[in-house]
Protein backbone atom coordinates (compact mmCIF):
# COMPACT_ATOMS: atom_id res chain seq x y z
CA UNK A 1 0.00 0.00 0.00
CA UNK A 2 1.57 3.42 -1.22
CA UNK A 3 1.46 6.34 1.80
CA UNK A 4 -0.07 9.59 0.72
CA UNK A 5 3.08 11.97 1.36
CA UNK A 6 2.39 14.56 4.02
CA UNK A 7 1.77 17.94 2.67
CA UNK A 8 4.39 20.51 3.13
CA UNK A 9 2.60 23.15 4.52
CA UNK A 10 -1.04 22.55 5.70
CA UNK A 11 -3.73 24.83 7.28
CA UNK A 12 -6.59 22.79 9.63
CA UNK A 13 -9.92 24.60 10.50
CA UNK A 14 -8.19 27.89 10.26
CA UNK A 15 -10.33 31.26 10.94
CA UNK A 16 -8.33 34.64 12.16
CA UNK A 17 -9.62 37.20 13.30
CA UNK A 18 -8.77 41.15 13.57
CA UNK A 19 -10.50 42.03 16.93
CA UNK A 20 -13.94 41.01 16.38
CA UNK A 21 -13.93 40.80 12.42
CA UNK A 22 -13.01 37.10 11.22
CA UNK A 23 -10.62 37.33 8.77
CA UNK A 24 -11.02 33.84 7.12
CA UNK A 25 -13.31 31.20 8.73
CA UNK A 26 -12.60 27.58 8.58
CA UNK A 27 -9.93 27.12 5.68
CA UNK A 28 -9.00 23.66 5.29
CA UNK A 29 -5.64 23.49 2.54
CA UNK A 30 -2.43 21.57 2.00
CA UNK A 31 0.49 22.94 0.19
CA UNK A 32 2.79 20.57 -1.50
CA UNK A 33 6.69 20.85 -1.45
CA UNK A 34 8.15 22.33 -4.96
CA UNK A 35 4.62 23.32 -6.20
CA UNK A 36 3.61 27.04 -6.74
CA UNK A 37 0.16 27.64 -4.93
CA UNK A 38 -1.45 30.97 -5.92
CA UNK A 39 -4.61 32.43 -4.01
CA UNK A 40 -6.50 35.05 -5.81
CA UNK A 41 -9.85 36.59 -5.22
CA UNK A 42 -11.37 40.30 -4.61
CA UNK A 43 -9.43 42.94 -2.14
CA UNK A 44 -10.50 41.99 1.68
CA UNK A 45 -11.15 38.42 0.31
CA UNK A 46 -8.80 36.92 3.22
CA UNK A 47 -5.73 36.03 0.88
CA UNK A 48 -3.42 38.06 2.98
CA UNK A 49 -4.38 37.17 6.10
CA UNK A 50 -4.10 33.51 5.66
CA UNK A 51 -0.48 34.01 4.09
CA UNK A 52 0.54 36.05 6.95
CA UNK A 53 -1.02 33.18 9.27
CA UNK A 54 1.62 30.70 7.31
CA UNK A 55 4.35 31.92 9.33
CA UNK A 56 2.61 33.99 12.37
CA UNK A 57 2.92 37.12 11.41
CA UNK A 58 -0.57 37.40 11.67
CA UNK A 59 -0.46 37.60 15.65
CA UNK A 60 1.76 40.62 15.38
CA UNK A 61 -0.96 42.72 14.66
CA UNK A 62 -3.07 44.29 17.37
CA UNK A 63 -6.12 42.43 18.38
CA UNK A 64 -5.33 39.38 16.21
CA UNK A 65 -5.93 35.95 16.85
CA UNK A 66 -5.87 32.28 15.25
CA UNK A 67 -7.65 29.09 15.71
CA UNK A 68 -7.05 25.94 14.46
CA UNK A 69 -3.29 24.50 12.73
CA UNK A 70 -0.79 25.34 10.83
CA UNK A 71 0.91 22.19 10.15
CA UNK A 72 4.52 22.51 8.74
CA UNK A 73 5.52 19.15 7.98
CA UNK A 74 3.40 17.48 10.17
CA UNK A 75 3.90 20.28 13.18
CA UNK A 76 1.51 22.97 14.29
CA UNK A 77 3.43 25.82 14.20
CA UNK A 78 0.79 27.47 16.97
CA UNK A 79 1.43 24.54 19.49
CA UNK A 80 2.65 25.79 22.62
CA UNK A 81 6.14 26.27 22.97
CA UNK A 82 7.08 26.79 19.33
CA UNK A 83 8.98 30.14 18.60
CA UNK A 84 7.78 32.12 16.42
CA UNK A 85 11.31 33.73 14.79
CA UNK A 86 12.11 30.04 14.52
CA UNK A 87 9.08 29.52 12.32
CA UNK A 88 9.68 32.44 10.41
CA UNK A 89 13.25 31.30 9.35
CA UNK A 90 11.66 28.26 7.84
CA UNK A 91 8.54 29.29 6.32
CA UNK A 92 10.18 32.92 4.75
CA UNK A 93 7.74 35.87 3.24
CA UNK A 94 8.28 38.64 0.57
CA UNK A 95 6.01 42.00 0.85
CA UNK A 96 4.22 44.09 -1.69
CA UNK A 97 6.85 46.66 -1.48
CA UNK A 98 9.90 46.15 -1.59
CA UNK A 99 11.73 46.55 2.01
CA UNK A 100 15.28 46.09 2.02
CA UNK A 101 16.69 47.33 5.17
CA UNK A 102 17.99 51.40 4.42
CA UNK A 103 20.92 51.13 7.18
CA UNK A 104 22.57 48.23 5.80
CA UNK A 105 24.34 47.63 3.03
CA UNK A 106 23.55 44.98 0.12
CA UNK A 107 25.28 42.20 2.08
CA UNK A 108 24.12 43.23 5.11
CA UNK A 109 20.50 43.12 4.15
CA UNK A 110 21.24 39.45 2.68
CA UNK A 111 22.78 37.88 5.70
CA UNK A 112 20.43 39.78 7.80
CA UNK A 113 18.58 36.54 8.58
CA UNK A 114 21.39 34.65 9.80
CA UNK A 115 21.71 36.69 12.96
CA UNK A 116 18.91 35.06 14.53
CA UNK A 117 20.33 31.13 14.12
CA UNK A 118 23.59 29.73 14.87
CA UNK A 119 26.32 31.52 14.72
CA UNK A 120 28.08 31.30 11.22
CA UNK A 121 32.36 32.95 10.43
CA UNK A 122 32.53 35.59 7.53
CA UNK A 123 33.71 33.33 4.83
CA UNK A 124 30.40 31.21 5.54
CA UNK A 125 28.46 34.45 5.68
CA UNK A 126 29.97 35.60 2.33
CA UNK A 127 29.23 32.56 0.89
CA UNK A 128 25.51 32.59 1.85
CA UNK A 129 25.50 35.93 0.41
CA UNK A 130 26.97 34.81 -3.04
CA UNK A 131 24.48 31.85 -2.91
CA UNK A 132 21.22 33.65 -1.90
CA UNK A 133 21.87 36.13 -4.64
CA UNK A 134 22.73 33.78 -7.68
CA UNK A 135 19.71 32.44 -6.69
CA UNK A 136 17.62 35.38 -6.94
CA UNK A 137 19.16 35.77 -10.47
CA UNK A 138 20.67 38.80 -8.74
CA UNK A 139 24.32 38.11 -8.38
CA UNK A 140 25.59 39.53 -11.40
CA UNK A 141 24.05 42.74 -10.99
CA UNK A 142 25.61 43.50 -7.56
CA UNK A 143 28.83 41.42 -7.04
CA UNK A 144 31.37 44.40 -7.47
CA UNK A 145 28.78 46.53 -5.10
CA UNK A 146 27.83 44.58 -2.33
CA UNK A 147 29.34 46.87 0.59
CA UNK A 148 26.53 49.62 -1.17
CA UNK A 149 23.66 50.97 -0.13
CA UNK A 150 20.52 48.72 -1.23
CA UNK A 151 18.16 52.07 -2.14
CA UNK A 152 20.73 52.90 -5.19
CA UNK A 153 18.68 49.68 -6.85
CA UNK A 154 15.63 49.67 -8.63
CA UNK A 155 12.78 48.60 -7.42
CA UNK A 156 12.84 45.11 -9.29
CA UNK A 157 16.10 44.61 -8.14
CA UNK A 158 14.95 45.77 -4.14
CA UNK A 159 12.69 43.15 -4.45
CA UNK A 160 14.95 40.49 -5.57
CA UNK A 161 17.37 41.30 -2.89
CA UNK A 162 14.38 40.76 -0.01
CA UNK A 163 13.74 37.03 -2.07
CA UNK A 164 17.63 36.58 -1.52
CA UNK A 165 17.67 37.70 2.08
CA UNK A 166 14.24 35.66 2.79
CA UNK A 167 15.95 32.19 1.01
CA UNK A 168 19.35 32.89 2.90
CA UNK A 169 18.48 31.25 5.93
CA UNK A 170 17.75 28.07 3.74
CA UNK A 171 13.44 28.04 4.66
CA UNK A 172 11.76 25.22 3.34
CA UNK A 173 8.54 27.77 2.26
CA UNK A 174 8.64 31.49 0.74
CA UNK A 175 5.63 33.09 0.98
CA UNK A 176 4.73 36.04 -1.62
CA UNK A 177 2.76 38.72 -0.82
CA UNK A 178 1.88 40.38 -4.11
CA UNK A 179 5.20 40.62 -5.07
CA UNK A 180 5.26 42.61 -8.35
CA UNK A 181 2.33 45.13 -7.52
CA UNK A 182 4.89 47.73 -7.42
CA UNK A 183 6.71 47.01 -9.79
CA UNK A 184 7.04 47.72 -13.81
CA UNK A 185 6.57 45.51 -16.35
CA UNK A 186 10.12 44.08 -16.92
CA UNK A 187 10.76 43.69 -12.90
CA UNK A 188 7.31 41.52 -12.95
CA UNK A 189 8.45 39.57 -15.99
CA UNK A 190 11.88 39.27 -13.63
CA UNK A 191 10.14 38.04 -10.54
CA UNK A 192 8.10 35.56 -12.26
CA UNK A 193 10.84 33.94 -13.68
CA UNK A 194 12.43 33.87 -10.43
CA UNK A 195 9.20 32.13 -8.87
CA UNK A 196 9.28 29.19 -11.51
CA UNK A 197 13.42 28.61 -10.62
CA UNK A 198 12.95 28.77 -6.53
CA UNK A 199 9.97 26.00 -6.51
CA UNK A 200 12.92 23.82 -7.81
CA UNK A 201 13.86 24.13 -3.86
CA UNK A 202 11.07 25.69 -2.03
CA UNK A 203 7.19 25.39 -1.63
CA UNK A 204 5.96 28.72 -3.05
CA UNK A 205 2.81 30.43 -1.91
CA UNK A 206 1.98 33.93 -3.60
CA UNK A 207 -1.01 35.84 -3.15
CA UNK A 208 -1.97 38.31 -6.81
CA UNK A 209 -4.91 40.17 -7.90
CA UNK A 210 -3.19 39.77 -11.39
CA UNK A 211 -5.21 36.12 -12.74
CA UNK A 212 -3.02 36.34 -15.80
CA UNK A 213 0.11 36.02 -13.30
CA UNK A 214 -1.77 33.64 -11.14
CA UNK A 215 -2.36 31.34 -14.52
CA UNK A 216 1.54 31.29 -15.89
CA UNK A 217 3.28 30.82 -12.49
CA UNK A 218 1.16 28.63 -10.49
CA UNK A 219 0.35 25.05 -10.46
CA UNK A 220 -2.29 25.32 -7.88
CA UNK A 221 -5.30 27.80 -7.39
CA UNK A 222 -6.96 28.53 -4.40
CA UNK A 223 -9.87 31.08 -4.79
CA UNK A 224 -11.08 33.01 -1.56
CA UNK A 225 -14.34 35.59 -1.14
CA UNK A 226 -15.29 37.24 2.00
CA UNK A 227 -12.67 35.57 4.21
CA UNK A 228 -14.44 31.72 2.65
CA UNK A 229 -12.11 29.07 0.43
CA UNK A 230 -14.27 28.93 -2.54
CA UNK A 231 -12.60 26.62 -4.72
CA UNK A 232 -9.26 24.97 -4.96
CA UNK A 233 -7.32 22.68 -7.37
CA UNK A 234 -5.00 22.35 -10.62
CA UNK A 235 -4.64 26.24 -12.32
CA UNK A 236 -5.35 25.03 -15.38
CA UNK A 237 -8.49 22.93 -14.56
CA UNK A 238 -9.58 25.96 -12.53
CA UNK A 239 -9.51 28.66 -15.00
CA UNK A 240 -10.93 26.92 -17.79
CA UNK A 241 -13.41 24.81 -15.70
CA UNK A 242 -14.09 26.05 -12.39
CA UNK A 243 -16.55 24.01 -10.71
CA UNK A 244 -18.25 27.17 -8.78
CA UNK A 245 -20.13 29.17 -10.14
CA UNK A 246 -18.69 31.93 -7.52
CA UNK A 247 -15.08 31.12 -9.14
CA UNK A 248 -16.38 31.46 -12.61
CA UNK A 249 -17.94 35.11 -11.87
CA UNK A 250 -14.68 36.20 -10.65
CA UNK A 251 -12.65 34.60 -13.16
CA UNK A 252 -14.64 36.13 -16.18
CA UNK A 253 -14.71 39.41 -14.92
CA UNK A 254 -18.19 39.48 -13.44
CA UNK A 255 -17.12 41.43 -10.26
CA UNK A 256 -13.73 42.00 -8.34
Amino acid sequence: MVTAAVPRLAVERLTAWYGDAAGIRDVNLAFEANRVSALIGPSGCGKSTLLRCLNRMHELVPDARVEGRVLLDGHDIYAPGVNPIAVRRTVGMVFQKPTPFPTMSIAENVAAGLKVGPPVSRSERDAVVERALRRAALWDEVKDRLHHSPLALSGGQQQRLCVARSIAPEPEVLLLDEPTASLDPLGAARIEELVHELKREFTVVIVTHNLQQAARVSDVTSFFYLGALIETGPTAQLFTAPVQPQTEAYITGRFG
